[in-house]
């Protein structure tokens, strides 16, 4: 019996327990991507015009994005109480939403459903931080798919809530506002305990990448069952016996990765436990740095091609340096100073990385990319009605599978660039968001069977940002302060949004609406500025036409992202040989 007992203790404390169960939560936390089929039902019930609607989206990317007191919280206060406090604001914020929708309380201004919906949203970045937080402290030396997959889970959770909508099968579409603010609080609340650093660099194990291809191979199964399932639902009108078996077979399959840790707690055989490092080795860096002194001619004397010799000679040969100019110091032949703060691939705090430049190129490439594709989930609903699709519910189920397969495979094509290439992450970066001009392109054409294509492209680059700029950060910035930079980087969903979809998009698409109106003519000064003011019901678009332009100025913008990203690969090409030379890699392990 005690041995049992020390069994689940031990799986209790299992990183791969952990790891598994953030995945659980993160299927669950992505609800700003259920915006799509839930903004009809609101732009219905309380006669919202298009801009109204948009200024409800940008505040739901405004509670997705700012975690600033997520991550003060954490620090403070422990990882259960914050998931508590997550699912609290989730449930309080939309449930709120669902009772003024079903007419169940009076119905409140704009700005006062821009904070509901601020609160509710919110709630997801505390998901977010605890799991990625505690996931890439437990594995240290597996950035790129850690957050890959833990991203990739969170924007499943719009076609995993999708499939369960449909099971509820209830006429009124209120009911899914109810679902999205019922079903993440309770998961939250059901893993507050589970979902936290167990100290995970003290357990590795051989088998450790045997068990990400096992984790990799249930994605793969999970977004081609759920792309199956919609294909079928959407041709064949399915019982509603047949859509339940479908539902239970999603959750067998969610729950299939429990099959690692029980493996490797209750397994027969013993299994030898390695430590790792918690950060990797970097550049320039040394133990005598420890006291956080250095030479003000240290970097000036270092030949360049020190950064690229072997880690063990590297040292040596800064050591030497540093010696010599010690010794120098000593007689009064130099003058020592404070370090000025940390290079890249230290520990920076936020501050210090506000002002790198480094740090405003990943942000800003972030800006165009996420934003542009956020703006196409966040319109998907208008998009798909104005090509003449009826159905929304089946792109935005369909973005979610592309969103999560780019965010996993997002990750592992960055972790194969960064340790068998020795290439910057950001390279990867920019090839997808290449892919997203392509999927911007097709959407705005708007040919036969181009909306299918260009949601593909669209969610498969929007994903992979999740997973390599994140992995990215870790990498130039460091571990130490990770919640407090990747709760910064997520501001780039907001801003991106902010400019795309209410400045542009959709005062692209209510001048093309009004001016279908008035059966094509050109809007004079006085109909453009009633339309701007909100003025009358609001119009409908119909066509290509309605976001052609804002689709072409969007694909436009993601080629100047790649654009940006690819310099950042020219400025950091010496850290990432630093961290990941064959050499380097050698002498962590």
């Amino acid at each position: 019996m005690s041995t049992l007992k020390e069994k689940f203790v031990t799986l209790y404390k299992s990183r791969w327990f952990v790891f598994v169960g953030a995945m659980w939560l993160q299927s669950w936390a992505g609800i700003g991507y259920l915006f799509g089929s839930i903004s009809p039902v609101i732009k219905s019930s309380l006669n919202y015009n298009q801009k109204q609607l948009a200024m409800l989206g940008v505040a739901k990317d405004l509670g997705d994005c700012v975690g600033f007191l997520t991550g003060v919280l954490c620090e403070i206060l422990p990882i259960w109480a914050a998931l508590f406090i997550g699912a609290s604001l989730n449930l309080v914020g939309y449930g709120w939403v669902w009772l003024i929708v079903t007419s169940k309380v009076p119905v409140l201004p704009l700005w006062a459903m821009c904070i509901l919906i601020f609160v509710g949203t919110n709630g997801e970045t505390y998901f977010n931080t605890v799991s990625l937080v505690s996931c890439v402290q437990n594995f240290p030396k597996s950035r790129g798919p850690v957050v890959g997959i833990l991203k990739g889970f969170a924007g499943l959770s719009g076609a995993i809530l999708t499939q369960i909508y449909a099971v509820i099968h209830s006429p009124d579409h209120a009911s899914l506002i109810f679902m999205v603010a019922v079903g993440p609080a309770l998961v939250g609340i059901g893993l507050m305990f589970i979902v936290r650093p167990v100290g995970g660099h003290k357990q590795v194990r051989p088998s450790d990448g045997k068990s990400f291809t096992f984790v990799y191979g249930v994605c793969l199964l999970l977004a081609a069952y759920l792309m199956g399932v919609m294909v079928v639902q959407d041709l064949v009108d399915l019982s509603e016996t047949v859509i339940t078996i479908f539902t239970i077979i999603l959750f067998l399959i969610l729950i299939v990765p429990i099959i690692i840790p029980l493996s490797l707690t209750f397994g027969s055989a013993e299994k030898t436990l390695e430590e790792e490092a918690l950060l990797p080795e970097t550049p320039g860096q040394s133990q005598n740095y420890s006291d956080e002194v250095i030479l003000s001619e240290l970097e000036d004397e270092k030949p360049k091609e020190v950064d690229l010799l072997p880690a063990s000679e590297r040292q040596k040969r800064i050591a030497q340096l540093q010696s010599r100019l010690l010794q120098a110091a000593a007689e009064g032949a130099v003058r020592v100073k404070r370090r000025r703060g940390p290079h890249r691939g230290e520990d920076f705090t936020l501050m210090q990385a506000l002002i790198k430049a480094d740090f405003w190129l990943l942000f800003i490439s972030m800006v165009l990319g996420s934003g542009s594709g956020l703006t196409v989930i966040d319109n998907l609903g208008q998009m798909s009605q104005s090509l003449g699709y009826d159905n929304a519910h089946i792109f935005v189920s369909m973005i979610s599978i592309w969103n999560f397969l780019g965010r996993v495979g997002g990750g592992y094509i960055s972790e194969i660039v960064v340790k068998d290439h020795t290439f910057p992450r950001p390279a990867a970066l920019a090839v997808f968001q290449l892919v997203m001009t392509v999927g911007h392109l097709f959407i705005g054409m708007g040919w036969p069977g181009s909306m299918y294509v260009g949601t593909l492209l669209v969610g498969l680059g929007y994903g992979a940002h999740w997973a390599v700029v994140p992995a990215t950060a870790s990498e130039l910035f460091g571990l130490r302060n990770f919640g407090a930079l990747y709760n910064f980087i997520t501001l780039a969903n907001p801003v991106g949004t902010l400019v795309f979809s209410s400045l542009i998009a959709s005062r692209i698409y209510d001048y093309e609406a009004e001016k279908q109106a008035h059966g094509g003519q050109h809007l004079n000064i006085a109909s453009f500025v009633s339309s701007a003011l909100n003025v009358g019901d609001a119009p409908k678009c119909e066509g290509s036409i309605c976001f052609f332009l804002t689709s072409t100025i969007m694909a436009g913008l993601c080629i100047v992202a790649a654009g940006l990203s690819m310099f950042l690969v020219f400025r950091t090409r010496i850290v990432y040989a630093s961290l990941y030379g064959k050499s380097s890699m050698r002498s962590l392990r």
